[in-house]
């Protein structure tokens, strides 16, 4: 019997295990390891979700612990199972497990997408925060304009009681609170509800897309960080971004997604330079030449602009994207630029507690506030930094939630989103109507 240690983020790992190793009675998971995402570790993935041949269910360690469990566990192979890392990093972990007398693999995507009795379109993208969450709500937008009725499922985020998690069905804002959402989950869930569409997530997506397809005409697929699909599309959309050309290259599995994708989606042309478009243009010729290229602005806007014009503000951006995606700002940076604030004023040397700590732990974060939100004491120390900025007018929220439900501001604060806007043809309504 093979044994073998999954590497994981508490998402893509329990997915592998549950796709390709529960049933596979030639191999031993002997342990997950945990990391990026805050006190995911220590916990046990449990024997009601592992089945029958893991009647104690499986230990889920620090990723700092890996050299150590390879030895101690005679681990034969290790399996890397998240996502949005450079290929460079996942050498430095090959590195690591190698030295310690075990082999380092990627899972086989194929092996992963469950098959579906409904057509399935999912939408991708190369890097977290490209705008994959404003592509899918557009895409949902088309098929609801065409009388079908489309159920998204989101990319896992189980931070929390994995049993009570194993499926998650959200309909109403109300879910959120009933299933004790993090901020991150919010993020990704509440602008679907918002717009009347009904989203599926949890550990078991065998379960999921089951009952999903009893509710759905079309299957979409909202994929997290730049993992692929875990169901097998009949449409691939991916996202890339110009402002981190090249990275489609570079970053796993976004280049997975880039090789395989049928629809390639240039977004943020508005705020890129036509040098990083070019770079996108050309690897998509290289790598895969049978894509279709949509080419794609995100306008923002915000609630109320004439409180930011001419104000001193904080910005606070949707938390994934400025720290494991590498962005030093996102929408609401971008707003007080265009919306003539007078000042964006840097909040990191006024961070506390878990927050300070992001900084430290992702030092190209910007002048902005990842909105970190894993837990009760997380949400208040984001409290506490928002209002510990001196001198500050008006907080602009980047992130796609009404934040002031779970923080509150003392200064004003405004909200800004953001939107697909697509340049030209093909756009997703004309493939869409092909597909």
């Amino acid at each position: 019997m093979k044994n073998v240690l999954i590497l994981g983020a508490a998402g893509k790992d329990f997915h592998v295990f549950n796709t390709v190793y529960r049933d596979d009675r030639d191999v031993r998971v002997v342990a997950f390891t945990a990391t990026q995402i805050p006190n995911i570790d220590g916990r046990r993935y449990p024997p009601a979700l592992a089945g029958a041949a893991y009647p104690e269910g499986v230990p889920i360690h620090p990723e700092a612990d890996a050299a150590r469990l390879v030895r101690e566990l005679k681990v034969d192979e290790a399996v890397f199972a998240y996502s949005d890392v450079s290929y460079d990093y996942i050498e430095e972990r090959r590195r690591i497990v190698e030295g310690a007398g075990a082999k380092l693999t990627l899972p086989d995507p194929d092996r992963t997408m469950l098959p579906s009795t409904k057509p399935v379109v999912a939408v991708c993208a190369v890097r977290t925060g490209s705008g994959k969450s404003q592509t899918t709500r557009k895409v949902a937008e088309v098929l609801r304009a065409k009388g079908r009725r489309v159920v998204v499922c989101r990319h896992p985020m189980p931070y929390g009681d994995l049993v009570a998690q194993e499926v998650q069905r959200f309909e109403t804002i109300a879910d959120l609170a009933r299933h004790r959402c993090t901020i991150e989950e919010m993020e990704e869930y509440e602008p679907h509800l918002a717009r009347g569409t009904v989203v599926f997530a949890g550990v078991d997506y065998g379960k999921i897309l089951r009952l999903a397809e009893k509710e759905a005409d079309v299957v979409l697929w909202d994929g997290g960080n730049n993992d692929t699909p875990f169901f097998r599309p009949d449409l691939h959309i991916v996202v890339a971004d110009p402002l981190r050309a090249g990275h489609e290259v570079t970053y796993y599995p976004g280049r997975v997604n880039f090789e395989r994708a049928h629809v390639i989606v240039i977004n943020k042309m508005d705020s890129a330079g036509p040098e990083g478009v070019r770079t996108i243009e050309a690897n998509a010729r290289k790598m895969n030449p049978k894509a279709t290229i949509v080419r794609a602005n995100s306008p923002v806007s915000a609630t109320d602009p004439s409180k930011i014009r001419g104000r001193r503000v904080v910005c606070i951006e949707d938390g994934p994207t400025c720290t494991h995606g590498d962005m030093a700002y996102g929408a609401a940076y971008v707003a007080a630029q265009r919306m003539g604030a007078k000042e964006i004023i840097d909040p990191r040397p006024f961070a506390v507690g878990t927050i300070a700590d992001t900084y430290r732990k992702y030092p190209t974060t910007g002048k902005v506030i990842p909105a970190m939100g894993y837990g009760d004491a997380q949400v208040r120390d984001l409290e506490a930094t928002v209002n510990g900025v001196p001198g500050c007018e008006c907080v602009i929220v980047g992130t796609p939630i009404d934040l002031s439900r779970l923080v509150k501001f003392r200064a004003d604060h405004v909200r800004v989103t953001y939107e697909l806007a697509e340049i030209g043809k093909p756009d997703l309504a004309e493939l869409l109507a092909r597909f």
